[in-house]
This record gives C-alpha cells, structure tokens and sequence, in this order.
C-alpha cells in the first residue's frame, strides 16, 4: 500500500524572498502603540513554524488515520504503512547505516533520556557544559564528566581527548555533544569529535535539534553512533522526535516503556507470574500507541528540506545571518555572545546583550511596539549562557527572566532565531527596531508580572 493513496506529491515552492511557505506567515498582532503588523516570528530556536506543505500532507493523511501494527482494517493498514515508511525516509534524511534503528519519540529530551536508559552498566558519559539541558541532564544515573566550555573547536577536541584519555580503558564510554549551539548557533565540531571518542573506545551521540533544520547531517559522513533531533524544530509540529543510530544498546536495554506494542510474546508461568519476550526492534522502545501523525509530519518534513535543497536554504540563511550580524555590529550598545569568535560558522542563532537594557525589558519592548517574537532569558543552557555573560555557572536561575524590573540589569540574554521559513522583511524590522529601540528608548511603560516583563495596561 502506498503513502502516495493518501497526499498526491507536491512541489516546493517559495515567496518572493526565498523562504518556505510556513503557517502562521500571514497572521496580524496588535500593537500597544495602536493598529496591527504582521506578526515577525523569530524564535525558530524554540519551535519553527510548521511548512505549508507539512500541514497540508497532514490534513489530507487526517481522515484516513487508524491505529497501527495491529489492525486488519484498511486505514489501519494504510496508516501501518504510512508508519513504517516514515522510518525509511527519516533514515534517508539522515543517511543511516543499513543497520541502524530509527526509533520515534516523543522530542529530542526524551529521545536522550531514552538513550540514557538504555546505556550498559558502568557507562561513563562526557558533556560539555555548553549543552542544552536535553542534553545536559538526562545522564544522572551515570557516571558522568561534564566539560568546561571550550572556546575554539580545537580547544573542544583537545579538551575531550585529554578526558577520555583519563578514563578506564575497559569500560563503555558514551560522548554527547550539540550540533549547532542554541544560545550562538555556533557549529560544533561533529566529526573531529566523533573521530577523537571512536579513537579512545568511547560512542558519540549528536543532538541535531538545532543542526538538522538548518544543514544536512549524514550519519555516514559524521561518523557518529547516534542522532537525536524534533519535530517541532523541523518545520512539523509538537509532539515528535528521533532517535537513529546502533542498535545492540537499544536491544541489549530494558523497554523504555513496558506495554503493548513494544512486547512480543506475555505467557503466565505456573507461579502466576508473567515472562516477557520483548522486540529487538525499534518497537522495544516505542510501547503504547504511537503518535502517527506526528511521525508522519516529521516524514513529510524530511522530504520538504531535501526537496529545496540544502545548498539553496544554507546559502539563503546566511544571508539572513550577514543582514542581522552586520545590524547589530552598528549598535554599539550590543553585545552578540559567542564562544568560538565572530567568524564562527553558525545556523540562524544568534544571542546577545543591550547595554543599558534588562532583557525581559527588550523583547517585550520588541514584541509589544513592533509585533517581533524572540526569546529572553537562559534558553535552557543555564551553565553556557552564565558563562558566556561572565557570571558563575554554577548559579541557580530560571529558564525565564529572573525577577528583575525593567531598567535593571537581569542576568539573562535575547535570541533571535530563523530558517528556511523566514521572508526578509522579518529581519529587517527586527535590526531596525533594535536600532530604534536603543537610540530612542521604549514608546510604552513595562512592569513585571510572574517573572516577565509585560506592558503596563
């Protein structure tokens, strides 16, 4: 049964400007100053906006949704279908080797935490302090070293081969490491790393949550063991994610979850218990009723990038890069925080401080008075982002703005984020309004309310 009885394939098209039709490109926000603009989403760091073509492939799979695996029916075979192909094109997308697994999860988090339950016994795991928190956290019932923050990719290698050299030669050892960072967008050194952890006997996954929807990422090419990435960052929406790489530690683990789907065979023994005979396919890890519409979006996704090409979306997003980079040099009240300098590569990531400015102030001020979305904050990086503002990173913060007022000083940074769905006229507002914004102050007044920074009613 073919996925093609459900969506007719559809072309890629694009606005005037290049970008990839996204929901939410036409919707208007009220301004505090009076009138409506059309709203400027840039937070694609957080959560992309969902590709035109996802959402229609979506809608039209919608009518024919059915449960999967076990269902004699036609939609739950059609659906089963959909399923299981949706795990060929993720690996595509991701250029497996012919043996991996691609299992679907629920977000990157829980695609790391999966893998961290599933490490063998005495497993050592090293982490920059740089990660995001999905990737920071999840190794606690590990043996765990956590890095300081490199600041040049040699330094990063140089830093995690002197690590693993430390480590028991014997024992299984698992690096875990970004693809591009969520607070500069900086691009990490995938394959140098990969290289120095395979040479010490030690595994590498990749968080590609901030990577994958910005450049290609091959398995192959990186060398890595696995790849973790989401759905709602890859232009689908909430509620999926991946986790694709070697299989014996998958098979060799304990379901992530126990329950329907992820068992093959339940008989009671004669002392009333009950022996278990669980898959050793990536159904061992996907127990319970699996979101299929959410796998199938990020499928059509997969396909969505591949189609307009890599080349052509990299090649644009640095130019939106170049225009934001290049407007913010001008003010110089701005500070752009990164790890590996100004020439860094990098994705459409980008952080940085307002002389003068409490963070939470500047962004409501954006948001309010010019209808532009960004992030304030810490962005779920605490150790990173304190140690980039240069304040201790072993501070206890918040994933929002702190409790300051507007006018004073926070601890915490803005992020504007964009992609392939981003019009031009998006960051153009958003450098003209920084500019406006810091010579001319705010137009309204703001106080806190539960932590952020609101327009005064």
């Amino acid at each position: 049964m073919s996925v093609s009885t459900v969506a007719a394939a559809q072309s890629v098209c694009r606005d005037i400007s290049g970008a990839l039709p996204v929901l939410g490109r036409d919707v208007t926000v009220p301004l505090v100053t009076g009138g409506e603009v059309t709203y400027a989403a840039l937070d694609y760091a957080a959560s992309a906006p969902a590709l035109q073509r996802v959402w229609d492939d979506v809608a039209a799979y919608a009518p024919y949704y059915g449960s999967v695996h076990r269902g004699a029916g036609y939609l739950s075979q059609l659906s089963t279908d959909l399923f299981e192909n949706a795990r060929t094109t993720v690996a595509e997308f991701l250029d497996c080797r012919a043996d991996d697994q691609v299992v679907f999860t629920r977000s990157t988090t829980d695609s790391l935490n999966l893998l961290a339950a599933a490490l063998p016994a005495d497993c050592q795991v090293f982490v920059f302090e740089t990660e995001h928190h999905a990737s920071l956290l999840p190794w606690q019932d590990a043996r765990v070293s956590y890095l300081d923050a490199p600041r040049t990719p040699r330094q990063a290698v140089a830093t995690l081969e002197r690590a693993l050299a430390d480590r028991d030669p014997h024992g299984p050892a698992l690096v875990c490491v970004t693809g591009a960072s969520n607070v500069t967008g900086e691009l990490w050194p995938v394959r140098e790393l990969a290289a120095a952890a395979h040479a010490h006997g030690a595994r590498i996954v990749l968080d590609a949550a901030q990577l994958a929807p910005h450049h290609p990422v091959s398995v192959q090419d990186l060398d890595v063991d696995w790849v973790a990435f989401s759905g709602h960052k890859l232009y689908a929406p909430f509620g999926s994610g991946v986790l694709a790489g070697r299989a014996d530690w998958l098979r060799a683990a304990e379901p992530y979850l126990a329950g329907g789907g992820a068992s093959r065979k339940v008989t009671r023994r004669q002392d009333g218990g009950v022996d278990v005979e669980w898959h050793e396919s990536a159904a061992r890890h996907e127990a319970g009723s699996p979101n299929v519409i959410g796998v199938y979006a990020i499928a059509s996704a997969c396909k969505a990038l591949t189609e307009a090409g890599f080349d052509t979306l990299v090649a644009r997003e640095q130019h939106l890069i170049d225009t934001v980079r290049a407007g913010l040099a001008e003010v110089p009240e701005v500070r752009v925080l990164s790890l590996f300098g100004c020439d860094a590569p990098r994705v459409g990531v980008i952080s940085f401080v307002v002389e003068g400015w409490n963070s939470s102030h500047f962004a409501a001020a954006l948001s309010a008075e010019y209808g532009i979305g960004v992030r304030d904050g810490l962005f779920c990086a605490h150790p990173l982002v304190r140690t980039l503002l240069g304040s201790d990173p072993r501070s206890q913060g918040e994933c929002g703005a702190p409790e300051a007022a507007p006018g004073e000083k926070s601890l915490n940074a803005i992020r504007v984020s964009f992609g392939a769905g981003t019009p031009d006229e998006h960051v153009e507002r958003f450098v003209g309004a920084v500019k406006e914004l810091v010579r001319d102050g705010a137009k309204w007044t703001y106080r806190t309310e539960d932590g952020r920074c609101v327009p005064a009613v």
